[in-house]
């Protein structure tokens, strides 16, 4: 990426489901909305050229490593448009105690995920 507009991070936790296979995936995506989701730049479309299909994205995600890991194709839907690159995951994040088990939404222990995105927007 050779110019850079813009560069953004968020935060998404779930507290609650399975941690097995992609236990990070709900709060991941939580954490990309989170990093986008009060943005507007009408001007992208004249900045980069081609317009928003042109527009790349790069994205790293700090997951914790007991959190189960992340459908990356899931995270990918909330960005509507431009291309991404390869996301980069890497041991972050935050568990904790959610101080309840709850069976019906899927918990089989007490703990919460907290997973930080970075998000980098830039032709």
């Amino acid at each position: 990426m050779g110019h850079v507009l813009f560069i953004e991070c968020g935060m998404g936790c779930d507290q609650h489901g399975s941690r097995e296979k992609y236990g990070a995936t709900k709060a991941a995506i939580r954490a990309c909305r989170n990093a986008i989701e009060f943005n507007s730049i009408p001007c992208i479309q004249d900045i980069v050229p081609g317009g928003r299909p042109n527009m790349k994205i790069k994205l790293r995600l700090g997951i914790p490593d007991e959190a189960g890991g992340v459908d990356l194709e899931q995270v990918r839907a909330v960005f509507p448009y431009g291309k991404m690159l390869p996301i980069e995951v890497v041991t972050g994040g935050l568990t904790f105690e959610s101080g309840r088990v709850v069976t019906a939404l899927g918990d089989e222990k007490d703990m919460a995920v907290v997973v930080v995105a970075n998000v980098t927007v830039g032709y």
